[in-house]
């Protein structure tokens, strides 16, 4: 989030009367406070606990709901606790949409056999969950996610890109470092420049940093990028034959922002409007294959504390549900 909004925020805040709190909830907020790191003055604290205190009765209720058979996912407190659903999308804004252009479509091979599962972390394709902190960097997340799977393809070695590499580096693309970017801007760089540094060499810092490349760290490189047919069925062939695609949600709902396990289905989730990157790892489906209980694994990257171990399990074959497969893409290696 950008300190001059965050300080906006607060000073609104400060102005109107402390809020009233629940002190039977004193311990729970000193917990999750020291959990996640959170310090605040004395005048912020009032308004984030109140925040904080309105979040977990949102959470609580969708969860009786899910008890009553009105959700297909549950809830949980998480490291957002303290933000508002604005505030929340201000932190989400890591996409930089107006202005893409789509990448070389891909068919996949005719004949193919599409299973009706895949797990590509069953594979080695995929590194562990990592997380993008302040930096509005989903984008550099998600595409090192499919390079990754992409160069383990091709070598049989499963390395951790840098994404600060892809924050610091790829402005001439026109990505905008923790400003938001694009993933086939970053796949565009990394053909450009010839490499990608290793994560362990380029070390993540969640902020602007002068691009400070060095070719004899490069692990991957690029030859091309080809974008999925915007259809759910296309990114099934596709991460079915391909692996780990890199794909774009809207995750700006609160329901998203506190997921916790179970199938995420939720009616004002848009398929247009996408605001955040993730990585398609797999797909699957709960008892028989009906249609509302399939789904796509989705790695994020708001860290393992998050979601399901890092994950969120998204609903599939429901009208593209929050715009899943409006623009995947994948490198090609």
């Amino acid at each position: 989030m950008h300190p001059s909004f965050f300080l906006a925020t607060l000073c609104l805040g400060i102005a109107s009367a402390a809020p009233r709190v629940n002190q039977s909830l004193d311990e729970q907020w000193s917990q999750w406070k020291a959990t996640h790191g959170k310090i605040y003055s004395m005048d912020e604290e009032g308004q984030r606990r109140a925040v904080w205190e309105r979040n977990m009765q949102m959470i609580e209720q969708h969860n009786r709901e899910h008890s009553q058979g009105k959700h297909s996912f549950t809830m949980a407190m998480n490291g957002f606790g303290d933000m508002t659903s604005e505030e929340f999308k201000q932190v989400l804004n890591d996409l930089k949409i107006q202005k893409h252009k789509k990448g070389k479509v891909f068919q996949a091979p005719l004949f193919a056999e599409i299973p009706s599962s895949v797990d590509w972390r069953e594979k080695g394709y995929v590194t562990p969950v990592k997380n993008q902190g302040d930096c509005h960097s989903c984008w550099a997340f998600s595409a090192t996610g499919a390079l990754e799977g992409q160069m383990f393809r091709k070598t049989g070695k499963l390395v951790s890109l840098s994404e600060q590499n892809l924050v610091d580096c790829s402005w001439s693309q026109g990505n905008k470092g923790c400003h938001g970017g694009l993933m086939d801007k970053a796949f565009q760089y990394v053909k450009d420049n010839g490499g990608l540094d290793s994560e362990e060499s380029y070390p993540y810092h969640a902020r602007n940093e002068s691009c400070k490349y060095k070719p004899e760290n490069s692990v991957a490189n690029v030859t091309a990028f080809w974008s999925v047919v915007n259809k759910e069925d296309g990114l099934m062939t596709t991460v079915a034959t391909v692996g780990p695609v890199s794909a774009a949600v809207d995750a700006s709902l609160n329901s998203f922002q506190f997921y916790k396990k179970g199938i995420y289905y939720d009616p004002k989730c848009s398929n247009k409007r996408l605001n955040h990157g993730v990585l398609v790892v797999g797909y699957g489906f709960e008892g028989e294959e009906s249609d509302n209980k399939k789904y796509w694994i989705v790695k994020n990257s708001w860290g393992a504390n998050w979601g399901k171990h890092g994950y969120i399990l998204m609903a599939k074959d429901r009208d593209n549900h929050c715009g899943i497969a409006t623009m995947a893409s994948f490198p090609i290696v």
